[in-house]
């Protein structure tokens, strides 16, 4: 059965766009020009609903408001509707408010299609898979990537990514630490049944090359393991 989105979204063109690219990956979509109709709709369908992906700017009411009725309306189960917030706004208050008003993810416009797609399958993946410690599905996500460190796979897309076992304990540890800049000792360190190395750096060096061949849209230009000359490597911590 096909998930179902709401999209509240004043601007037709983009609408459309976001519409039809969406459709063509097997969702259906709701659309809404105003907050009010956005949550007459979500009202109406009740648990129908799979996520909202909500305009921040809006003619009658603003993203926020929307967000923050729904959030507080107790009385049925679309006050647990996932909710994507889009802006065009690239303010770092506005995402942290989005947030703490109970939205799951925040995309700055212009996107691409793809990558709000991405999020979409990621934040709806979140909420059918509770976050548990025990959980064999519990994941460590990175925009299109997730981690899942109980089966040891990983998926870009909801599609698998085959890993050795060497590069998966360097792309566990590096998404266990995504933000911080990291030497090679210390990488090296996170694969304790490597072979032995005269040569450290160069062996630390073989294996992001080819773990950036499996991940990186463009290994040659790579967003996800980035490169800080004179220290290590740092996993981004925003990827598309």
């Amino acid at each position: 059965m096909s998930k179902q989105i709401l999209l509240i979204e004043d601007d037709p063109d983009l609408a459309e766009l976001i519409s039809d690219y969406l459709t063509m990956n097997y969702y259906d979509v709701h659309h809404a020009g105003l907050g009010q109709e956005g949550l007459d709709l979500l009202n109406t369908k009740e648990r129908d609903i799979d996520l909202v992906v909500l305009d921040l700017m809006l003619p009658d009411m603003d993203g926020m408001q929307v967000c923050q009725k729904i959030r507080g309306n107790k009385n049925n189960m679309t006050n647990k509707v996932p909710i994507i917030m889009l802006t065009a706004k690239g303010d770092t208050t506005d995402r942290v408010l989005g947030l703490e008003m109970g939205a799951d993810d925040y995309i700055a416009k212009p996107f691409e299609p793809r990558e709000l797609l991405a999020r979409i399958r990621a934040v709806i993946r979140r909420h059918e898979q509770p976050n548990q410690a025990d959980s064999q599905s519990d994941s460590l996500t990175f925009g299109r990537l997730s981690v899942f460190p109980d089966s040891h796979e990983v998926t870009i897309d909801d599609l698998p990514v085959r890993l050795t076992t060497h590069q998966f304990q360097l792309l566990h540890y590096f998404a266990t630490h995504s933000g911080k800049v990291l030497n090679r000792e210390q990488l090296w360190q996170a694969m304790p049944n490597d072979d032995s190395s005269d040569n450290i750096d160069r062996a630390i060096d073989v294996h992001i090359s080819r773990l950036r061949a499996l991940i990186e849209d463009n290994p040659r230009q790579p967003k996800r393991i980035i490169t800080v000359r004179g220290v290590g490597y740092q996993f981004a911590t925003d990827q598309v």
